[in-house]
């Protein structure tokens, strides 16, 4: 399991306290055994608190690095005689267990995500559609439509939990009637910036003249997003609940264009857009973009998907068989009816109020893995 945020921030106080409290930073990471290539590409200065946050986010960008750094965290004698030695023994088996998964499983494929429980099912296409947007260096937008409630949003489930595999980051801003550019702008602001240096305020003024304006300030965030050491991908949900009249139009269009101007001087160093509820009727994003956009279409989960998606699951985690018990195979087709039955009728059932039937099934279908995994 990833570790989670303020867990990193953990592990920054232990480096820098305990592996980078010195004049020689380099000497003393190629003294721990990291690759000289991977030292010698840190802008490490004389400030132990800077290098410590370099450190860690150049080792957040894969989990090989991930597992290597915290092998010398764990294995810092200063460190191993304090009680926080158990916390980070802790985080280094979770990462070499993550690093296990990544190495043994199509993450693109996984059916069941966050801690081992949170269902994502079917969505087929989208699996397909992502796996060609991530490894095209060329597609930098992709835009997600389909019907109100056919799980749209669910979308970001799975790019969060394919972010943790392929080393960039999703961040989501929610969009409604009332959002305009310089909220949407502010907030991805707040994303792509460093925290600790702060955010150079922006003038709401100038967003008054819109396309000028929210030119420059779709360009200021893009520029920040580039030069950041996370990769990210700016996600925008909701797009469809946004008034036909709304500025964030504008802002969308020149956002896609800042990625697409900024990725041919710096590649793929340039965030990534994904627009969720944004369908073809809508507003068109700009021309120059037209080779560069990957499209998929959600759907509501029907019987047969959910067939599958337990058959996968049943396959990929197979009931224990007794000690003392017979040889035979379980009947896995048996668990799949029932499984299936069970999510149905939960689902059509009147629970979860304002719940959507989408929202329904992935908690009852989270509900029955539970139950699978207590037996």
């Amino acid at each position: 399991m990833p570790l989670a945020e303020t867990e990193w921030d953990l592990v920054t106080t232990w480096v820098r306290e305990h592996l980078l409290d010195t004049t020689d930073p380099h000497a003393q990471l190629t003294l721990y055994g990291f690759p000289p290539e991977f030292v010698g590409a840190l802008r490490l200065t004389a400030v132990s608190g800077d290098n410590a946050r370099v450190l860690v986010a150049a080792s957040r960008k894969g989990i090989e690095r991930q597992v290597k750094l915290l092998e010398v965290v764990a294995d810092i004698d200063e460190l191993s005689v304090l009680p926080e030695a158990a916390k980070a023994a802790e985080f280094r088996d979770r990462l070499r267990e993550d690093a296990r998964a990544h190495a043994s499983q199509d993450h693109f494929r996984t059916c069941v995500l966050k801690n081992g429980a949170e269902a994502f099912i079917d969505r087929q296409q989208l699996r397909q559609t992502l796996r060609e947007f991530v490894e095209d260096p060329e597609k930098r937008v992709l835009l997600v439509d389909g019907d109100q409630g056919s799980g749209r949003s669910y979308t970001y489930n799975l790019i969060r939990h394919v972010g943790q595999h392929c080393g960039f980051r999703p961040a989501r801003v929610t969009l409604s009637r009332t959002a305009t550019a310089d909220k949407v702008i502010r907030r991805l602001a707040e994303f792509v910036a460093d925290p600790r240096a702060g955010i150079s305020p922006l003038n709401p003024t100038e967003l008054n003249d819109l396309l000028p304006s929210i030119d420059e300030a779709a360009h200021w965030v893009i520029s920040r997003a580039t030069a950041a050491d996370d990769q990210f991908w700016l996600v925008l949900d909701e797009c469809d609940a946004l008034d036909v009249n709304s500025d964030v139009w504008d802002c969308i269009g020149q956002l896609a264009l800042a990625i697409y101007e900024h990725t041919a001087v710096s590649g793929d160093d340039s965030p990534r857009m994904v627009l969720l509820g944004y369908g073809p009727t809508m507003r068109q994003l700009p021309y120059e973009l037209r080779g560069n956009l990957c499209r998929d279409t959600a759907r509501a989960v029907e019987p047969a998907d959910l067939r599958a998606f337990f058959d996968q699951y049943f396959h990929d985690f197979p009931p224990p068989r007794p000690e003392d018990g017979p040889a035979e195979e379980p009947d896995i087709g048996e668990l799949v009816d029932v499984a299936v039955q069970e999510v149905l009728r939960a689902a059509e059932a009147e629970t979860c109020e304002g719940a959507c039937y989408m929202r329904k099934v992935c908690t009852a279908t989270e509900e029955a893995i539970r139950v699978y995994q207590s037996l």
